[in-house]
C-alpha cells in the first residue's frame, strides 16, 4: 500500500511539474526584469520557426520554452550556478538550451525506463518506481558531467594557445609597438577560437572605453582561466607603471608550457596505470579459466 501511494504520488508530481513547465502564466515584475537581466547577459541570435516545422523542431522550440521558463526561474530566485555558466561560456553554449535537455531527458527516463522495466517483467512497483527515480536523476545530471568534461578539454586547449599568444605578443613590443596595439596584432594571427575570443575580448574593451587588460579579465572570469586574470593582473602593471613587460610575458608563455608537459606527462603516466590493471585483471581471469576445470574436479 504504501509503495503503491509512493509511486502514485511520484508521477503525480511529475505530471505537476510537466504541467507547470508547459503553462504560460503571466509573468510578474521580479520575472520580467529577470528575463531582460538574462537576455542582457547572455544574447544570442533568435530564428523564426516555419508553419510545417519537423519533429526536431518542435522538440527545439519545446526545449528553448522550458529552458526560458527555468532561466528566469533560476535568475529570480538568485541562483546563479557561475561554474555551470563559465562551462557553458567556454562552449559557447546558452542557458537556456542546457536547462531544457536536463529536463527534456529526465522527462523521456520517466516515461521510458518504466517501460522497459515491464517489458523486462518487474512484477512489482516499489523497485520499478526507484529505479524509475534514479533513471530520472541521472539523465537530469549527464548534462552536466557531460559539460564539465568538454569546458575542462576546451580550457587546456586554451592554455595550450594563450602561451603562443603571449610569445606573439612579446615579439609585438620587441618591434616597437605598444602595448594595446601589439595585444590587438597577436591576436589578429589565426583563426583559433581561442584567438577569436581574445580578439572579441579586446574589441569589446575598445568600443566599451575600458583598457585591452580590463576586457582580458573579464573574458578571463568570463571563461574561469586563473591565467587570463593574472596576465590582466600583470599588464595593469605594465600599463600603469610602465614597467617591463616583454621578459616576463616570454618567462609567463615558457611557465605554461612546463605546466601543459607536466599535466601530458601526468596524464600519460595514468594511462599507463590504466592499462597495467586491464593487464593484471586479465592475466587472473586466464588464470581462474585455466584453473577452474581442476578445482571443478576436486569438488
Amino acid at each position: 500500500m504504501a509503495l503503491s501511494m509512493l509511486t502514485g504520488a511520484v508521477f503525480g508530481v511529475g505530471a505537476l511539474l510537466l504541467v507547470w513547465t508547459l503553462s504560460r502564466p503571466v509573468p510578474g515584475i521580479s520575472a520580467t526584469l529577470a528575463r531582460l537581466d538574462t537576455g542582457r547577459r547572455a544574447p544570442r541570435a533568435m530564428t523564426s520557426t516555419a508553419a510545417g516545422a519537423s519533429a526536431d523542431g518542435r522538440l527545439d522550440v519545446l526545449r528553448e520554452s522550458i529552458g526560458q521558463r527555468l532561466e528566469v526561474e533560476l535568475a529570480v530566485r538568485g541562483w546563479e550556478f557561475s561554474r555551470t555558466r563559465s562551462d557553458l561560456e567556454v562552449l559557447n553554449k546558452s542557458m537556456t538550451t542546457h536547462l531544457g535537455t536536463k529536463v527534456l531527458l529526465a522527462l523521456a527516463a520517466l516515461v521510458w525506463f518504466p517501460m522497459v522495466l515491464s517489458i523486462a517483467g518487474f512484477g512489482s512497483i516499489g523497485i520499478p518506481a526507484i529505479l524509475t527515480i534514479v533513471a530520472a536523476v541521472a539523465a537530469f545530471m549527464l548534462p552536466d558531467l557531460q559539460l564539465h568534461r568538454e569546458a575542462d578539454a576546451q580550457r587546456r586547449d586554451f592554455r595550450h594557445v594563450m602561451g603562443s599568444f603571449l610569445d606573439l605578443v612579446a615579439m609585438n613590443l620587441a618591434g616597437g609597438r605598444g602595448l594595446p596595439e601589439a595585444l590587438m596584432a597577436a591576436s589578429s594571427i589565426g583563426d583559433h577560437w581561442a584567438m577569436v575570443r581574445i580578439r572579441q575580448a579586446l574589441s569589446n574593451a575598445r568600443i566599451v572605453g575600458v583598457t585591452p587588460w580590463e576586457g582580458i579579465a573579464q573574458l578571463g572570469r568570463d571563461l574561469g582561466v586563473d591565467e587570463l586574470r593574472d596576465l590582466a593582473s600583470a599588464l595593469a602593471l605594465a600599463g600603469d607603471e610602465g614597467a617591463k613587460i616583454r621578459a616576463s610575458l616570454l618567462a609567463r608563455s615558457e611557465s605554461m608550457r612546463r605546466k601543459e608537459l607536466v599535466d601530458v606527462e601526468g596524464a600519460a603516466g595514468e594511462n599507463s596505470q590504466s592499462m597495467l590493471m586491464a593487464q593484471l585483471l586479465m592475466c587472473v581471469a586466464f588464470l581462474i579459466f585455466m584453473a577452474y576445470p581442476a578445482i571443478d574436479q576436486l569438488g
